[in-house]
């Protein structure tokens, strides 16, 4: 599964697997737009930055939109209602602040991203969510923010009205983080890909790395960049966040397409940009907001994409189609910070929400701050050692009943499937002598048989029909047909039966 932003490198920078033992200042685990962005801010502050990833540069990056907007959907409203009016506002303004940032940096370090500066929309066509347009934008009026309601715009479709945040910005994200990471080893950073950290152990003030191939880290502070951190205890971050995966296609219109950037209100979400390739404007249409490892028996979402955009652009060409997953909080907020009390100088990022562009550099400037110090006011938006579960009761109860479900009643069930009745590419668990198995059966019709418990905390796995993979219902942790381990929390592969 390719991206459009992978196919647009030539030349993909190559990075070696470590090899030795090494120490540092600061060790990074992950390297997409968050890693690397703590990587740039750190190694030019004079820290000696080892950055290491289970695969290669930029892994859930390259599968974004690229969207660099303080535009989160209707949030404002939802922070006002949820804290308060300074809350909201201290919000806004830092991720102001972040595009600002990028921009910085794309303007120092001459990176060659396709930065562009766009409005953002939030729109709608149904009458009844227009009240829910002019409450967000009062919201924003109180917090100095100045929004218009319009209804011209360049979308091929009416709308009835849509919210402008002016000023915002997209870019290619995979360049940029390829332009972050030659400014990092400029710095005498060091990047190691296809190296997974297995755990951090406390050696007196300063930390060890363990890596999957017995190689070590000694390092004075860790940053958790890994989306869903890895390590289960202390932190206690998977009773905290769920994963979300939305789907993408990437369409050729073949005629002149919109301008600007836009995502509607309510359910079904569709969100749209373009993006350069090939010199030509492609239009990325974006849907799906499916909690990972849930529900796949609805239509294919690439196939409902595909029926949008030739609703619109008849003589449309889908050029690429692919999915992307992320945390999401059950506040939606971000935790940034310290990854537990209990473990200084280790520090997190994650449930950016899909709205990682800006929240990576947002996240990145807190935990710079944090190591060098300083005090940063917006730092008590996203208090990581937080636990206010309960101002989001459903969100509590729905995670309850899932890891109930997928750690001991399903595993309990008996299965309806037979091996006879799955058909070629695709698969789902049988039982065989009262155990448990996952099939796929290849397109050649050969078997392939799993043990389908996650490798994380043990949850009975669901078959995604779409992707071709097993996905946990639980925690999010993706594995291919055959497997191999795609997606964290998990890093380890599944069992497999011969």
């Amino acid at each position: 599964m390719n991206s459009l932003w992978i196919d647009s490198i030539k030349g993909f920078s190559k990075f070696e697997t470590l090899n030795n033992n090494l120490e540092s200042d600061i060790c990074i685990i992950g390297a997409g737009i968050f890693g690397m962005t703590c990587g740039y801010y750190l190694s030019h502050l004079g820290f000696k930055v080892i950055i290491i990833d289970k695969n290669t540069l930029a892994g859930t990056t390259s599968f974004t939109t690229g969207k660099i907007t303080s535009q989160h959907g209707l949030f404002y409203s939802y922070l006002n209602t949820s804290y308060d009016m300074h809350f909201a506002k201290d919000y806004l303004e830092i991720n102001e602040k972040a595009i600002q940032n990028i921009q910085n940096i794309i303007t120092k370090e001459q990176i060659d991203c396709d930065f562009e500066i766009q409005n953002s929309y939030v729109y709608t066509t149904k009458k009844e969510e227009l009240a829910l347009l002019e409450k967000e934008q009062k919201v924003l009026e109180s917090l100095a923010y100045h929004t218009e309601l319009s209804k011209n715009m360049s979308l091929p479709f009416e709308v009835e009205g849509a919210l402008c945040f002016k000023n915002q910005a997209k870019f290619n994200p995979l360049k940029y983080i390829l332009g972050l990471s030659k400014t990092i080893t400029e710095k005498n950073g060091q990047i190691y890909t296809n190296t997974i950290a297995v755990d951090i152990e406390k050696d007196k003030k300063n930390y060890v790395v363990y890596t999957d191939n017995g190689n070590i880290i000694k390092t004075k502070h860790v940053i958790m960049a890994t989306r869903y951190p890895f390590m289960n205890v202390p932190g206690f971050y998977f009773s905290k966040l769920y994963q979300s995966t939305s789907y993408i296609i990437a369409v050729d219109t073949k005629k002149e397409s919109i301008n600007d950037m836009y995502i509607n209100v309510s359910a079904p979400v569709y969100s749209l940009r373009t993006a350069k390739f090939n010199g030509k404007d492609i239009l990325l249409l974006v849907s799906g907001n499916s909690k990972t490892g849930h529900d796949y028996s609805h239509e294919n979402p690439y196939d409902t994409l595909k029926n949008f955009a030739k609703q619109y652009y008849p003589d449309c060409d889908v050029l690429y189609e692919w999915s992307s997953e992320d945390c999401i909080s059950l506040d939606k907020l971000p935790y940034i910070g310290k990854y537990s009390s209990l473990l200084p100088n280790v520090y997190v990022g994650t449930g950016f929400k899909k709205w990682g562009m800006t929240l990576s550099n947002v996240a990145a400037n807190l935990i710079v701050d944090e190591i060098c110090e300083r005090k940063n006011p917006y730092a008590y938006l996203f208090d990581s050692t937080r636990f206010g579960l309960f101002k989001n009761f459903d969100e509590v109860k729905n995670m309850v009943v899932d890891s109930t479900n997928s750690l001991l009643l399903n595993k309990l069930k008996s299965s309806d499937a037979s091996l006879e009745n799955i058909k070629p590419n695709s698969g789902d668990i049988i039982e065989l002598d009262g155990k448990k198995v996952g099939i796929y059966r290849d397109k050649e019709n050969q078997i392939h048989a799993i043990n389908p418990i996650c490798t994380h905390l043990g949850c009975l796995l669901t078959w995604n029909d779409i992707d071709k993979t097993w996905d946990c219902p639980c925690h999010g942790s993706r594995y291919d047909a055959f497997g191999k381990n795609l997606y964290g929390p998990a890093f380890k592969d599944l069992e497999i039966y011969q």
